[in-house]
């Protein structure tokens, strides 16, 4: 993958090209940023170009040899480290990326390497609730790679995708190689949670942040697509900087997903409100029996609700991208979302979010989070 094919983003894209070029490539890189930021696809046009022997005006050729192997994802000096795991694996039985190549290849293809750890999730067949992670077993085939010498290339280069799915042994093999690195290996984390990895990991690693995707560019990906220029302007902001959320809109499968979480939010605002605690309970169990995914979103709409209805109280209604019952309910509730509770209702969102992506208990979880809503909302 080249530069140019990364959508956005054109002064990272400048900076990390510059980088190579003056010959200060950090053996160790952690690229920070969400799924839908394109962070992974970054990484491996970065790894691309440094590997291509014909790059020029700050991109690969993208026809070598190189570029090609890597564009398949079958370079012999490029190696990949993901979350993996099966059902009904056999007593002692172990699984390493390796396994799962051929369908990480064929997501990758599928969606120009812009895809969430629920959808590769969901290619493993995982079920709802049963999730990958990156063992010591894997670690150890990491080290194992690294200390042959490159192939065609001057550098050898191991990402590891999700590295926050690595359990504390894993870690700490990982850990010694940042420590020791082999000359001319570059190491690059992709991370969406990155103070989920040990201290000792991110303070050996050169830090690449990955924002959002600009809303212009992502309306032009919109009308390119066939949308409207007002559609796509609705969309590009709705999207909140992310490419997975754009295709879903596009898609128009979020349109399902998007009124099951309202529907959420505003009964745990109007519960919260009337101080309804038993119901609040019942509020809980019923977010509980969603998949992880649904969950995901009502904090994701959760928090544009929020930041709406406290543009509305700021007088700042006129760029606010509500309609219908939507902006009905947002003009009514934002009287109640004022300076002294916004941010602590978005903290218990993104600590509830955590939580959950950590395998907490759903149920304990959510009905923590509910009493936290109810006690701001009843603030003012």
């Amino acid at each position: 993958m080249r530069f140019a094919d990364i959508i956005g983003h054109d002064d990272l894209k400048r900076r990390l090209a510059a980088q190579v070029d003056a010959g200060r490539v950090s053996h160790a890189q952690l690229f920070t940023g969400l799924a839908g930021y394109g962070t992974l696809p970054i990484a491996m046009a970065y790894v691309q170009y440094l590997f291509c022997p014909h790059r020029h005006d700050g991109d690969s050729c993208g026809i070598c040899p190189s570029c090609q192997q890597l564009t398949a994802l079958a370079h012999p000096d490029l190696h990949m480290v993901f979350p993996v795991n099966k059902r009904e694996k056999r007593s002692g039985e172990v699984v390493t990326s390796d396994m799962f190549i051929e369908p990480w290849r064929e997501l990758w293809q599928q969606n120009e390497g812009i895809f969430s750890a629920d959808e590769w999730y969901a290619r493993l067949d995982l079920g709802k609730t049963m999730k990958g992670l990156i063992s010591a077993k894997e670690s150890e085939e990491i080290i194992r790679k690294l200390q042959f010498k490159s192939y065609s290339s001057e550098y050898k280069a191991m990402i590891i995708w999700l590295p926050e799915a690595m359990n504390q042994e894993a870690a700490n093999k990982i850990l010694k190689i940042l420590e020791e690195p082999w000359d001319k290996t570059l190491f690059i984390l992709v991370s969406e949670h990155p103070e989920l990895l040990l201290p000792t990991i991110t303070s050996r690693t050169q830090e690449v942040s990955v924002g959002r995707i600009d809303i212009a560019t992502l309306q032009a990906v919109a009308q390119r697509n066939g949308k409207e220029a007002g559609e796509a302007l609705n969309m590009a902001r709705l999207a909140g900087g992310s490419m997975l959320e754009l295709r879903e809109l596009m898609r128009g499968q979020t349109d399902e997903s998007r009124a099951q979480s309202f529907e959420l939010f505003t009964r745990l605002m109007r519960l919260g409100y009337n101080d309804k605690h038993l119901e609040l309970f019942e509020w809980a169990d019923d977010i509980s029996a969603l998949s992880r995914e649904g969950q995901r979103q009502f904090f994701l709409h959760s928090v544009r609700l929020l930041r709406e209805s406290y543009m509305i109280h700021a007088g700042l209604g006129a760029i606010s991208y509500l309609w219908g019952e939507e902006l009905k309910f947002c003009r009514n509730f934002a009287p109640y979302i004022g300076n002294q509770n916004i941010e602590i209702l978005v903290d218990e969102i993104e600590r509830a979010m955590l939580q959950i992506q950590q395998n907490g208990s759903p149920r304990i979880v959510f009905t923590h989070f509910a009493l936290a809503v109810s006690k701001q909302i009843n603030r003012l």
